[in-house]
């Protein structure tokens, strides 16, 4: 993903344009919401159904959508747009942010579970320390993330690369529960030799990983497999399409299926001025394991950025991020998620768009055991059902470029100069 504001590519949302409406107006909304009801209700075959008398966990509070669907002011687009926090009616941005999880489906209950939090445990006054590449390492139940490479509070990018991370996910456990705990939570640099050059994705593999590397000047972007444990040995997979330099590789995924590892190609680093200007398409390939062979999978994006899939393999989700060209900002380009169907022979097929973000553009994106579809986004991690509905966010009042489950009920989310942990109900999705 992109480095360039807040103090990555993304706005700082906790200080961009925020919507409000008065409170005067809320019980217009809540009339208006009623009226509605009473008049679609009234239509044959057509029940609407209101959240307000769900029972909720002490730190969630509800977003009912059928009071969101009539406004009594919706601003002009000069006012609000995609790098703005949208706060409804009867809402205030201080308490959503001190009840952060937000329900706009009672099946996001399920995932939170009876107790969920969210704990900061680490932050920095400018340098975006938390940015992407959130993998777990399960044998010694530790959580790797990367710094935002390219950003100028870090001075990272064509001089000096951004650097891996980790925390013992043992003292993120012992303070969870805790609003902030910064300074409980050591977090440690990771030296990688050879250095991993400008890291920024990240996923399990056979028990190590592999990371993107966006590449440095004229030092090109590769997939790297990476020993998660002392002295912390790299091996650079592929570096090249047939003599041609990747642009900035972004992200990376293992089908569960064919094990194939699938990984995005995007030239934020030429934008970031780190990188040459690219030969390549931004497209997505394919790296198979047993021949070493790279195809395309899947082109047509703006910028592409992050890849996963559904927990049996049969979809694939990529983020296109076109919104945010780090140099300026076009709302009518892609803040998408699109589902490929992953056919048998490790193609991608049946392009759909899933989702459309409402705030921010969708970066990091990862799936739960049961298929639920969850994103980095502007204001925090976005939740969706397989079908598309939005379930819920995680509110963190910022972007939150990346995350991933620490397993099962942990999670551990990037948010640039603030580090989060979260406890609640869903377990992630099983990986290679």
């Amino acid at each position: 993903m992109p480095s360039n504001t807040m103090p990555s590519s993304h706005p700082n949302w906790s200080t961009a344009s925020v919507l409000t409406v008065s409170i005067a107006s809320f019980s217009i909304g809540v009339a208006a919401a009623d009226a509605v009801r009473a008049s679609l209700g009234s239509s044959a075959g057509f029940v609407t159904r209101s959240l307000s008398t769900v029972s909720l966990p002490e730190q969630a509070q509800l977003f009912d959508p059928a009071e969101l669907a009539v406004l009594a002011h919706v601003p002009p687009p000069s006012e609000f747009n995609g790098t703005s926090v949208f706060v409804p009616p009867g809402k205030t941005l201080a308490g959503m942010v001190e009840k952060p999880f937000h329900v706009y489906d009672e099946a996001f209950l399920e995932i939170l579970g009876s107790n969920p939090t969210l704990t900061l445990i680490a932050q920095t006054d400018s340098d975006p320390l938390f940015h992407e590449a959130v993998v777990w390492h399960r044998a010694t139940d530790e959580a790797f993330f990367a710094q935002n490479a390219g950003a100028p509070a870090a001075g990272t990018g064509k001089n000096k690369s951004a650097i891996i991370q980790k925390i013992s996910l043992k003292e993120a456990m012992a303070v969870a529960g805790t609003k902030n705990a910064v300074g409980k939570v050591k977090v440690e640099t990771v030296p990688t030799n050879p250095q991993v050059l400008n890291p920024n994705g990240a996923t399990n593999y056979n028990g190590n990983f592999i990371f993107t590397g966006e590449g440095m000047g004229l030092d090109p972007s590769a997939l790297y497999l990476v020993n998660p444990e002392a002295p912390y040995n790299t091996t650079v997979l592929v570096n090249n399409y047939y003599g041609r330099q990747f642009n900035s590789l972004n992200d990376v995924a293992v089908n569960p299926r064919n094990k194939h590892i699938y990984f995005t190609d995007v030239t934020y680093g030429y934008f970031q001025d780190f990188r040459p200007a690219p030969v390549l398409p931004n497209q997505v390939y394919r790296l198979n394991p047993d021949t070493m062979a790279a195809t395309v999978v899947a082109d047509g994006f703006r910028l592409p950025n992050g890849i996963i899939f559904s927990p049996d393999g049969q979809y694939a989700y990529v983020t296109d991020t076109g919104t945010n060209s780090v140099s300026k900002y076009d709302y009518t380009a892609p803040a998408t998620i699109y589902r490929f169907t992953v056919a048998a022979d490790g193609t991608f097929v049946d392009r759909k768009t899933f989702a459309f973000i409402s705030t921010g553009i969708p970066d990091g994106i990862h799936t739960d055991a049961q298929g639920n579809v969850y994103a980095g986004c502007g204001d925090g991690v976005h939740v969706w059902d397989p079908s598309g509905t939005l379930l819920g966010k995680i509110f963190t009042n910022g972007t939150s470029a990346n995350f991933n489950f620490m397993g099962s009920g942990r999670m551990v989310i990037c948010a640039e100069t603030k580090l989060y942990y979260v406890t609640l109900a869903a377990c992630g999705a099983p990986f290679f």
